[in-house]
């Protein structure tokens, strides 16, 4: 039987889970770093970079990887998926009435216990479509 370590809750730690749990965004550790430094101006990058892979080790919070870009992070921990602009970077979660789970199909066809899965859209969001759709008209005239 294994033996779950448990990790003491810093209050560092506290805070950075309470201020990206606030957020409807998914941040960076930089840009959750300019947000955790109202509360704790002493805190380093470093500190928010080592917490955030506490929480995300231990569940607490969600890092997403989008395909070479700066991994984000997000507090909403339950399932749901998310879409990135391939102009700006921005990630929204997806809202699904249920979402979307291939893991029972995959399991089935390979045979594997699958444990996990991540399941990206890609699109362009509606701001980056307003500047593009600005660019042409100006480019017309």
């Amino acid at each position: 039987m294994a033996i779950e370590k448990r990790r003491r809750n810093t209050q560092q730690r506290k805070i950075i889970q309470e201020e990206l749990c606030a957020l409807k965004t998914h941040p960076t550790a930089a840009e959750l770093f300019e947000i955790v430094r109202r509360r704790l101006p002493r805190v380093s990058l470093g500190t928010v970079y080592r917490n955030l892979e506490v929480l995300h080790q231990d569940g607490r919070i969600l890092k997403l990887e989008m395909g070479g870009a700066e991994a984000k992070f997000d507090g909403d921990t339950r399932l749901h998926h998310h879409v990135r602009c391939t102009e700006c970077g921005a990630v929204r979660d997806v809202e699904m009435s249920e979402p979307i789970d291939p893991s029972a199909n995959i399991s089935d066809s390979c045979g594997f216990d699958i444990q996990g899965y991540t399941l990206k859209f890609m699109g362009t969001c509606p701001s980056c479509r307003e500047s593009a759709g600005n660019t042409d008209k100006n480019l017309s005239h």
